[in-house]
């Protein structure tokens, strides 16, 4: 039996930007139906309870300038907490091994720290250049479109280290090796960042904070208002559209509405079927936006013990497939949480391989960097986000050279009784929550604009 409902706005997904835009449309009297495919809300927000303690397995950080997901944070008595601070670093290469440090880098590093600052802050400097809400608009669009972030580190930096850092900076920065992002992309995600310094900081940048209870809850609780107005499961398979009304269907389910929010990402929403189809270039720029790649794994021990070795839980490598680890543990220290990422090019070969394969590289590598006792945790946790059906991969989309000037300015523009939304279409911290909230946000406006 078909479900059948009529209402006036119909969204698509209920991560964050979906949450938010219903939640503002309600606010202000405008009914509302939430289509989500997943069983949960979130999105690539994902916190997960075991055995009594939670585990951020998607999305998590906020830092100085994400106002608008602490906002919301705040509104839900959500309390945020600082990202583990103390102790000495781990820095890893293939050629000089294992070395701790307190600083940026370790103190014979300095002329490679030197030239990579260097050209942070000439890649930053470049990115001021970009219109957020325009990047196509750029000057010199085709130029910076036409080349990689690959080309640009190639030409621009003139040492081998210091090469190897912003190769490894893109790639936890996208979940993308540099030869895939394209430059002028790069540029626009950097200063949609408030930089790309911020973008690969922790204290005082991006990654400053985590929420207390995982970044999940503040989405369960944002959602808890709607109600039933939040269908679970529901993954939608058509939109069609007539001078009228716009209907959103799946197997079991047809919505009716005068309008629709699509807020899932532009790969995703390439694979609904439209009537009437999709302009050329909207066609055009989700077949061009892959998603980034990236499995988040978690090791969970009964204590933080690199605390009392004097280690903070980081790591930066050149070597794989774990290039970045944090202490991710809750604000009272205990179950003790080492987090890595496998990114990109790793990512997608480490994806389809069986779950216990996965897990001992993983371990192989914290053992690289903190010893046998990395070698036997408690528990083991991963988030895949390649393999997952309604994520396909993460951070965000990533937009590989020709992509902005050919198609972008399909990214935000509606099509018909069809509006966009999600943390790639943001002006502001593109790829974060924060972003994905801000997208809610307007795309709210452009619907009280078309229902008056």
């Amino acid at each position: 039996m078909v479900r059948q409902e009529t209402t006036q706005v119909v969204v698509v997904g209920a991560g964050f930007a979906g949450i938010t835009a219903a939640r503002e449309l309600s606010k202000r009297g405008v009914d509302v139906v939430v289509l989500e495919a997943r069983d949960r809300v979130g999105g690539r927000v994902w916190t997960q309870k075991h055995n009594g303690y939670w585990v951020d397995v998607g999305g998590q950080w906020t830092g100085p300038g994400q106002d608008h997901i602490r906002a919301l944070g705040d509104e839900m008595g959500v309390k945020s907490f600082p990202t583990w601070p103390d102790g000495e670093h781990l820095q890893y290469s293939e050629g000089l091994g294992l070395r701790r440090h307190a600083g940026a880098a370790p103190d014979d590093d300095a002329e490679t720290m030197g030239k990579l600052v260097q050209a942070i802050m000439a890649f930053d400097q470049l990115a001021q250049d970009v219109p957020l809400q325009a990047p196509w608009e750029t000057p010199d669009a085709q130029r910076l479109d036409g080349m990689t972030v690959q080309t640009w580190i190639d030409e621009n930096i003139d040492s081998d280290g210091a090469r190897e850092g912003m190769r490894t900076a893109i790639e936890a920065v996208f979940a993308a090796e540099p030869h895939e992002v394209s430059l002028l992309h790069g540029l626009f995600y950097a200063k949609s960042g408030n930089g790309f310094f911020n973008l690969i900081s922790t204290e005082g940048g991006a990654q400053a904070d985590r929420f207390d209870g995982g970044a999940g809850t503040v989405a369960e609780l944002a959602a808890k208002g709607l109600g039933d107005a939040i269908w679970l499961s529901c993954p939608v398979r058509t939109i069609t559209q007539d001078n009228g009304s716009i209907t959103v269907s799946g197997d079991d389910f047809a919505v009716t509405g005068k309008i629709c929010v699509v807020t899932v990402p532009p790969t995703l929403a390439g694979r609904i079927d439209y009537d009437p189809a999709m302009p050329p270039l909207r066609d055009q720029l989700t077949s061009r936006s892959p998603m980034g790649g990236v499995i988040k794994i978690h090791a969970i021990y009964d204590t933080p013990w690199w605390r009392d070795e004097g280690l903070s839980g980081r790591v930066v490598s050149d070597v794989g497939p774990i290039k970045v680890i944090f202490d991710n543990s809750p604000p009272e220290g205990t179950p003790g949480m080492l987090m890595g990422f496998i990114e990109g090019g790793d990512a997608r070969r480490y994806a389809g391989v069986d779950e216990g394969e996965r897990r001992k590289v993983a371990l192989d590598c914290f053992v690289r960097y903190f010893g046998d006792r990395a070698a036997k945790p408690v528990d083991y946790i991963e988030g895949n986000w390649p393999a997952e059906q309604w994520s396909r991969g993460g951070y965000g989309a990533v937009f590989p050279a020709g992509t902005w000037v050919t198609c972008g300015q399909a990214l935000r523009e509606p099509v018909g009784r069809i509006h966009w939304a999600g943390t790639e279409t943001a002006e502001a911290f593109v790829g974060y929550i924060d972003g994905a909230v801000r997208s809610g946000e307007r795309v709210v406006n452009e619907v009280l604009e078309v229902l008056e």
